[in-house]
């Protein structure tokens, strides 16, 4: 499209600070939490990821749109984010699995975007500043008006968001990860009985289920505001905490059905927003990062081995808060030290800061899929062997 043809947008920070482009995707008025993703591919999937509710997305690559979408790559049933920043954009895809381009798919959506700015100077601002609200817009091009809005939307800190994401009824998750696709084939095979998984939906992404089917899980997906007893009348031989957006802190339903299940002492696997949640259980802080960690390639471990992992999260759990006598770390974000992993010291608990499906993104952390499966394997023979 020739920039002759384009519509006009303005992108103003909560600090005042403004960037003029143009407009791709859906037109109108858009207010989020501005933040920003390295990863190199996968724009698809970070745009239909739960967790980015509520936020407008920076793509630090410079390139967005050549491969298009399709309906294979979605983490969920449309784009969740607020909008969408970039440098150039292609209108005109090149890709075997293409369905459609980029903006268009936005506009079907009513997701605004904008292009033609320094990205890497908005990135700079926010890695000093932190990030902020700012709004996007191809109908208020005033900046002090624009401004005055985005000032007055409500910071995420605080914000449950949850219930904006969550499933509205139970549903059962039966497909696993497509044959093309499965880059392990052998750590998948499950000659056992089946495991039944009950999945706390804060906001989960498909190919978390995906990878939970492949390994052979019957996988159960409830809302988040479920109940324990109600997870718990399906007998599960574990139960899963997902991925989701806000602040953890606020998910106070979540917590507190946590707390209860931890009770039940059956293994527990948490991800992302239920890592924190999880840690909030079991009477741990979070706080919220300066610009959080959001890409394909953030390096985790713990003892001598490290795992190159995909992230997406604002807020950390405080190592300060935790109780050393219940739970322990497991894995560190080697970038700035903050908790990427916990494993509680006598139950079958365990949970990640990070994606281990890594859609898109590396492989190194599949097994934590094949932890949780071992944990329920080892569980339910044991409960069997002493009821017996």
């Amino acid at each position: 499209m020739p920039l002759s043809d384009a519509i006009p947008a303005l992108l103003v920070l909560a600090d005042g600070t403004a960037y003029r482009g143009w407009s791709f995707g859906a037109t109108g008025t858009t207010i989020g939490e501005v933040v920003f993703n390295t990863g190199m591919t996968g724009y698809q999937e970070v745009l239909t990821d739960p967790s980015y509710r509520g936020q407008i997305v920076v793509f630090t690559y410079p390139e967005l749109g050549n491969t298009g979408v399709n309906p294979e790559d979605e983490e969920s049933a449309r784009p969740q984010v607020q909008g969408a920043i970039a440098r150039n954009i292609c209108h005109k895809p090149s890709n075997w699995r293409s369905a459609q381009s980029l903006p268009d798919y936005l506009k079907q959506h009513q997701i605004p975007g904008i292009f033609g700015i320094d990205t890497r100077a908005l990135t700079r601002k926010i890695r000093m500043y932190g990030a902020m609200n700012g709004g996007i817009s191809t109908e208020i091009l005033d900046e002090a008006e624009l401004l005055e809005q985005v000032q007055a939307a409500p910071n995420m800190a605080g914000l449950n968001l949850v219930r904006e994401v969550t499933t509205s009824t139970v549903y059962e998750w039966s497909d696993p990860t497509t044959a093309v696709w499965e880059f392990n084939p052998e750590g998948t095979v499950n000659n056992g009985e089946s495991l039944t998984v009950v999945a706390l939906d804060f906001g989960v992404k498909r190919n978390i289920l995906r990878r939970l089917a492949s390994y052979g899980c019957r996988v159960i997906v409830v809302p988040a505001d479920t109940s324990p007893e109600e997870i718990l009348k399906y007998n599960p031989d574990g139960i899963f905490l997902s991925n989701g957006p806000g602040d953890p802190s606020a998910v106070t339903e979540g917590i507190t059905t946590a707390k209860v299940l931890l009770q039940s002492e059956k293994p527990i696997f948490g991800i992302c927003m239920g890592h924190q949640i999880l840690g909030h259980a079991l009477g741990a802080d979070t706080f919220k990062l300066k610009f959080g960690h959001r890409g394909l390639n953030q390096p985790a471990g713990l003892q001598q081995r490290v795992e190159i992992t995909s992230q997406n999260h604002s807020f950390a759990i405080d190592p300060d808060s935790l109780p050393e006598a219940v739970v322990e770390i497991s894995h560190l974000n080697l970038n700035d030290r903050t908790v990427a992993g916990l494993r509680h010291k006598s139950l079958p608990i365990f949970s990640v800061q990070y994606h281990p499906e890594a859609s898109p993104g590396p492989h190194d952390a599949d097994y934590l899929f094949a932890q949780f499966v071992h944990q329920m394997r080892t569980t339910k023979q044991a409960t069997t062997t002493e009821v017996s």
